[in-house]
């Protein structure tokens, strides 16, 4: 029996790995892990039942194939999608806890669901990130940075059971590692200091990028290397903070605090750069892409940048999107999907400029140019 059971498992094993495999055949890097917050999770919230961070109904996913919602915080696509799709992938790997999901809904049994889960990751990565997350533990009530790195190390456990060491290190090298995060701590801290002094947007500065160094080295001591970064956007531009100052322009003292943490994040990254040996990046620049768009809208073939596509109230954003909201007919002309969060058109762009665009949009190189190195 036991015998029958081991060659059972070892031939679902090649199945599952080939099956994943063929998924990769063209991509130009052996796999991509995600980590961040809403604007890079493609439906780990999905399974978290306590949060109401969710985006698993309509009209989210209106325009994603097949009209459903997945769990992103838009109308279909986000940019991990296109990034992925840049490097040769179908889109973003799939949320991570969708594949502990499949796993435990393909066998009760604990080597079944480590064998499914592994062959997965193996092929093409997973993502991590679960919107209102942060950099900071205490952001959110969701998943933190600092599990979304430990579910990553079980997984690279769970590798290291079928791989060898050798093959589980080169595949991490050879990655890339993507982060989206802070926007999420930045509101939070501004929620509680509407009119912070430079000191205090210093030392919470500080603080976060104390955390982003924590969570970089942990990433690396567990293989990574190449490291694709997106800053943090001009968040006060967003629909919610418009509709909530009386002027109905950007909150600036919130686009000052991403402009300081973005500084933090240039100067940790030039800074690990040459004391850890193999380690590369690349920083895209929501920052400045947001800003540009806002500013020329019609580069991206786009309209509308203040008001929100799905919502209600003032700017279309007093109210997030569900599926009683005021929804536009034509989502490729606005640059906000909701109160927070950009559309597929957005993305598709930000996407695209990020991986090998203006030199204006990334430093020190292009997602591409991590890609060859």
């Amino acid at each position: 029996m036991a015998v029958r059971r081991a060659a059972a498992l070892h031939r679902m094993l090649l199945v599952a790995a080939a099956a994943a495999a063929s998924v990769a055949a063209g991509a130009k890097v052996p796999a991509m892990y995600v980590f961040g917050d809403s604007t890079a999770d493609v439906g780990n919230n999905d399974y978290l039942p306590w949060s109401i961070a969710r985006a698993d109904f309509p009209h989210n996913g209106v325009d994603f194939p097949g009209g459903k919602p997945t769990g992103r915080f838009s109308n279909g696509l986000i940019g991990v999608d296109f990034i992925a799709i840049a490097m040769g992938f179908s889109r973003s790997p799939p949320a991570y806890l969708s594949l502990m999901a499949n796993a435990a809904n393909s066998s009760s049994e604990l080597t079944r669901n480590t064998t499914v889960a592994a062959a997965a990751a193996y092929a093409a990565g997973a993502n991590f990130a679960s919107g209102g997350s942060g950099l900071l533990d205490s952001t959110g009530s969701t998943i933190s940075m600092t599990q979304q790195i430990e579910y990553f190390s079980d997984l690279k456990g769970q590798m290291s059971t079928r791989l060898s060491a050798d093959r589980v290190s080169a595949l991490m090298s050879k990655s890339i590692f993507l982060i989206s995060a802070g926007s999420n701590d930045a509101f939070d801290f501004f929620s509680q200091n509407r009119s912070p002094d430079s000191t205090a947007i210093q030392q919470f500065s500080e603080a976060m990028t104390s955390t982003y160094d924590s969570h970089v080295k942990a990433l690396y001591n567990l293989g990574a290397r190449k490291f694709a970064v997106i800053n943090v956007a001009p968040i006060g531009c967003c629909p919610y903070l418009r509709s909530q100052n009386p002027t109905g322009e950007c909150v600036e003292p919130l686009n000052q605090l991403a402009k300081s943490l973005n500084d933090g994040i240039r100067d940790l990254f030039s800074n690990l750069s040459s004391e850890m040996k193999g380690i590369k990046y690349s920083i895209s620049s929501a920052y400045e892409l947001v800003s540009s768009l806002i500013k020329n809208p019609h580069a991206a073939g786009l309209e509308e940048v203040k008001s929100a596509c799905c919502g209600g109230g003032r700017f279309n954003a007093e109210r997030g999107c569900i599926p009683s909201s005021n929804c536009c007919s034509d989502r490729s002309k606005y640059l906000f999907w909701d109160l927070l969060h950009p559309t597929q058109a957005t993305y598709k762009f930000a996407g695209l400029v990020f991986y090998d665009g203006p030199a204006q949009f990334f430093s020190p190189i292009s997602i591409k140019q991590l890609v060859e190195a």
